[in-house]
């Protein structure tokens, strides 16, 4: 028989006392993940819904999924409706990771599109953040990645071509731009840059976010030897990742 599904009624927001009613909103929302109602990639009702169930505005149902997703308690995907999360996907803070693996090793599913792949001509900027003359030739991928066919990480790389003389060739919705360029130019040091952004309506829309969400973004740059193998920019909603790091000799 089909799951029911709770519904957050006016007795039931009034049952958790005299909070705001976002606030119990939230909460009643929270009780269903966390009692295992509602599991991971359960489609949480509608605003629209949410108002006739609940009896509140449509801008108190707002506020209360728009704090949850915040929170990575909930995925809203673009034209698609509100989910329930998965625990979020996360990467040590300063290993080179093969994404490919990070969700495999969580019990996920890893697919790849690829959204740009091609030769292109190095601008001043960019020729100087990899060691390249101007004008000089690299190649440039843009790759999403999803976990679960939700999409966790937009790829944007360029590629030092003498390091790599085959990346156009590569099929890279069966193997990560990092796990070929471990084979080709083993990397021997890098650097990341961490910072919070907001994604471009091209990224939102990659992405499946709201315009306004926050992101993580990473931006990477690897080395084989003296040489830059590639700089990476990584962008990830803030609602379905996260990093860590740890440091000293502590157990």
């Amino acid at each position: 028989m089909p799951r029911q599904t709770a519904q957050p009624t006016a007795a039931t927001l009034n049952e958790q006392g005299p909070a705001p009613r976002y606030l119990q909103l939230k909460q009643f929302i929270c009780r269903q993940i966390d009692t295992g109602a509602w599991p991971p990639h359960h489609r949480v009702p509608s605003e629209n819904e949410l108002v006739e169930q609940s009896g509140v505005s449509r801008m108190t149902v707002n506020r209360a999924l728009r704090e949850l997703t915040a929170e990575g308690r909930l995925v809203r995907m673009q034209g698609v409706g509100t989910f329930v999360a998965e625990p979020k996907s996360h990467s040590p803070l300063l290993a080179v990771n093969n994404i490919a693996d990070e969700i495999s090793e969580h019990g996920h599913r890893h697919r790849a599109e690829v959204k740009l792949l091609r030769e292109e001509l190095a601008g001043p900027e960019r020729a100087l953040s990899m060691g390249l003359q101007e004008r000089e030739k690299l190649f440039h991928s843009v790759i999403v990645h999803y976990q679960d066919n939700i999409p966790v990480q937009i790829e944007d790389r360029f590629v030092n071509p003498a390091l790599a003389p085959n990346y156009l060739e590569q099929d890279f919705t069966k193997l990560t731009p990092n796990a070929y360029l471990q084979r080709t130019s083993p990397l021997t040091s890098g650097e990341h840059v961490v910072e919070a952004v907001t994604a471009t309506p091209d990224e939102a829309h990659m992405l499946q976010i709201h315009r306004t969400e926050p992101c993580l973004l990473i931006r990477r740059r690897t080395w084989s030897g003296k040489r830059v193998v590639s700089v990476a920019r990584l962008l990830h909603p803030g609602s379905r990742h996260r990093l860590e790091g740890r440091f000293g000799d502590a157990e």
